[in-house]
This record gives structure tokens, sequence and C-alpha cells, in this order.
């Protein structure tokens, strides 16, 4: 028995407010669950309809499923380990663009449709110089989106109560201010005209937006585990973490349309998201970035591994709280809820996060989600973070590229890679002074000279010395003390 309409008796239309590129786990997990949750609670009544991006992609499959799929959200909720399941409904339809490009434009034609929401990866955001008019359809997103909103332009006659609400999900800072930016070059670019571009400019909204909450997807080698339990055929089950968080820039009155602090939902709409998107940098990524070295020196594997573990544990909430938390410009009580939610997420059972898989590109990670923590902390305190050093020397001690005896198999830049060899493998006596000064004073990584905080040098030494002599067992037991 397959999941459609005819089989999920709690099925109910709603109207099409949304315009949605990308029909991939994230949207599916964490937007469109959203909506659903806004419509079962009574605040939205609406539903989208989905544009498959690329020319090949699953639409077909979410159509013969009347757009009803199944998401599973696993972790820890209130404090205990939680799995729970229900069936998405706000997916109305599926459109391929590259063989229904006029059921696409006559989308445009629609008065209730409002909002337009995507995930079109990193690189979806982006300008395509061979992208025209007459394509059908554009090859690029923003090409796809301008053609559709001239044709909005046009078929309602320059109305001013017909523009959209453009909120992208995409990964990259600035993702709104990006996205529009793109659409007026190509609105230049294609003589769309004077008026259209005021039309985008005074009618239409983008909003820059920040995007939380991790989606392992399909679960492949469950799912016969999984139809058993659910007693239907799904081929699009999806998974996600319990935590959620959706950062919305833009003005105020855009929360009155799309309600979801109604639905008790954790979407906030602020003036200024650049706080929210530093205190993700710095707690979750900061976090597991100081984390790696540190953890897997000690003989751990994992995330769970590692925040569990007495001392290591430890080690990650006083960095955290002590050394990250009071150098961000937001409330203390909601920097420390998002710290535990975080801690939270990373003792979920249900995912595996290896240490290892964070280590890629470690140093340029340290650069942009830790450095800025530890300049802001000698800033405002007159003093070097203890912890965050540590995890700078353990970082250094692990380019080493050994572990109890082990090879590491580092993954990093070619350049970064050559001067810790050239560094470790010197034969001078005052090994640990190169290896830190030679780090430090690499302009090209930090893009500055770190030998120039004072007293850094000579704390990251101190720290790599009893790491490499004393095993780093023994060394973090005094920055724990």
């Amino acid at each position: 028995m397959l999941l459609n309409k005819s089989t999920y008796k709690e099925y109910q239309n709603h109207l099409e407010k949304i315009v949605q590129f990308g029909e991939g786990n994230f949207l599916r997990a964490f937007v469109d669950w959203i909506v659903d949750t806004m419509n079962k609670k009574g605040v939205f009544n609406g539903s989208a309809v989905v544009i498959q991006p690329l020319e090949r992609g699953m639409i077909n499959k979410l159509n013969e499923q009347d757009g009803l799929y199944t998401l599973y959200l696993n972790g820890i909720k209130e404090g205990k380990v939680v799995s729970e399941h229900e069936v998405i409904s706000s997916i109305k339809r599926a459109l391929n663009p590259y063989s229904q490009y006029e059921e696409y434009l006559q989308l445009a034609e629609q008065e209730e449709i409002r909002f337009v929401f995507s995930n079109t990866t990193e690189a979806g955001i982006a300008f395509n110089q061979e992208d025209t008019l007459e394509h059908r359809p554009q090859n690029s997103y923003p090409g796809k989106l301008t053609a559709f909103l001239y044709h909005r332009f046009k078929f309602f006659n320059r109305a001013k109560d017909k523009g959209l609400i453009v909120i992208p999900c995409e990964l990259i800072d600035k993702n709104g201010e990006i996205l529009k930016s793109i659409v007026l070059q190509y609105a230049k670019l294609w003589n769309l005209g004077e008026e259209f571009i005021q039309w985008i400019e005074k009618y239409n909204v983008f909003c820059n937006s920040l995007v939380d909450r991790i989606v392992p997807g399909y679960p492949k080698e469950k799912m016969k585990e999984i139809t058993a339990e659910l007693g239907y055929e799904d081929g699009l089950v999806v998974e996600g973490e319990q935590f959620h968080l959706w950062v919305i820039e833009g003005p105020g009155w855009i929360k009155e349309e799309f309600p979801a602090d109604k639905a008790g939902l954790n979407v906030l709409f602020v003036e200024d998201l650049t706080p929210y998107r530093t205190r993700k940098v710095r707690i979750l990524n900061g976090a597991h970035t100081s984390m790696v070295p540190v953890a897997y020196l000690y003989g751990l594997d994992t995330v769970k591994e590692a925040v569990e573990h007495e001392n290591l544990g430890k080690f990650i909430r006083q960095l955290i709280y002590e050394e990250i938390i009071p150098t961000l410009d937001l409330p203390l009580e909601e920097l420390e809820s998002f710290a535990e939610a975080v801690l939270d997420r990373f003792k979920n059972p249900f995912i595996k996060h290896y240490l290892m898989s964070i280590a890629l590109n470690s140093m340029s990670k340290f650069e942009t989600r830790v450095l800025p923590s530890l300049i802001e902390y000698k800033s405002s305190k007159e003093a070097l973070p203890d912890r965050i050093c540590f995890s700078l020397a353990a970082l250094m001690h692990f380019y080493k590229g050994y572990r109890k005896g082990e090879k590491i198999a580092l993954a990093d830049e070619g350049d970064i890679l050559d001067l810790y060899e050239k560094l470790w493998n010197s034969k001078e006596e005052d090994l640990y002074e190169r290896v830190v000064r030679g780090i430090l004073s690499y302009e090209k990584l930090w893009k500055m000279d770190l030998t120039s905080i004072d007293g850094l040098e000579e704390k990251i030494i101190y720290f790599l010395r009893k790491i490499d002599e004393e095993g780093i067992e023994k060394a973090i037991n005094e920055v724990i003390a």
C-alpha cells in the first residue's frame, strides 16, 4: 500500500501559497514540516508547489505520493531520547519546468501565491551569463525566478500587491541580498525595463535567512523495518533531528503572514540576523572544531563520546560557557539556552558524527570559527582563554600526524600540510618553539601574525610541550581543574 491521498485519510486541501525551488531532504524535513505544523495548528492554511531546480529530480515520486511523505524526528527532546514520526502534507504538487514550463509560468498567475522558498545548494544562487528570458527554462535558479517574477509582473499589470516574499535557505551569508542582486542583474541584462526593476525593489521582499537542523535524509538501511512499522510504502521517508531554528531577517509584518511563532515553532523574525549567525558559528561550529583535536588525540572517535566523557565533556562545557559565550553580544539566558540545545544535539544517539569528518580543513575552520572568540576574549578580559589555547596546541599536535602511534589521515590544503611536515621534522633543539612560531606567524592562514597577540606564543608552547611529553590525558587535567 503506497502512501497517497487515498490511503492517508487525514489529507486536507490547503491554498497554494508557496513556490518552493527544491525537493530535497532538507526542505522537506525543515520548511515543509514548519508549514505543515502551522497548518495543523490552524494558523496558516497554505501549501507549496515544488519546482524541480534541475532537469533530473524526484518530483515524479512526489506527485505519485500526492506530495505526502513521512518525517522521522530523532534526538533529545526535553531531556529525553525521542523518535517520533508523522505524515507531512504541506506539498500540494510538483512541477518540472524542463518539461512543464507553461505550467510553471501559469503558477505565477495565481493570486494566492505569496512566498518563494529555496534550497538549491550554495552553488545554486549564482549568475549564468548564458541564461536568457527566452530559455524554457533558464539554467540557473535566479534566472528561473526572474522569469517567474517578470511573468507575474506583466500578468497582474504591475500590481503593487502581487509582489512576493522571497526567503532562500541556501547556506551562504546574505543569501537574500545576493539572490535579489542577481535577479536585478538579469532584469538589466534582459532589458526588462525600469518599471519591472522598481516593482522588484519596492513590492517584493528578499529576506536573508539562517537555517539550522541536521537532516541525515533517507534511511535506506532501515527501510525494511520502517515500512513494517508504518504499514505502508513510502519512498520519500526522511529523517531529521529534533532541534530546529530558522532566523529570518526582514520586516516585522512578515510574521503576520507567516505566523510560525503562533504554532510554537523556533522561527525568529529579526532586523539583523548577524548575532544569530555569529552565535551558531562560535558556539556550535566553534565547539565542534575545538573538540576535534583534543578528543581525537585522547582516543575518542565521535562527538557523542566526547561530550559524554568525564574529562572531555567538562572541557567542552567550560570552553563554551566560560570562553565563547562571554564574547557574544546576545542576552546571556538566550546564549545558554542555545548552548544547552547544542550539547543535546551533540549527544544525539541517532546521529554518529565522527570527529575525523569534522577534521577536514581544521586549520581554516579554526581561523573562522574559533580564533574570533580567542581575540575577543583577550580584548575584553585582558587574558588568554586557556581551553581555546589548549585546543590550538592540540591541533598543532594533531598535525604532527600520529595518534598513539597510529598515522592520522590528515586532510587540508597542501601548503598547510607541507608547513607542518617541515616544522615537525626539524632537528633543531627548540622544536616546540619552531612549530608554534611557524604556525602562529603564517599570515596566509590567519590573515594576521598571531605572534603579535601578547602571551599567546608562550602559552601555546607550554601546552604543546605538555601534550607531546606527558600525553593529552595528563595535559588536559590542568585546564579543566
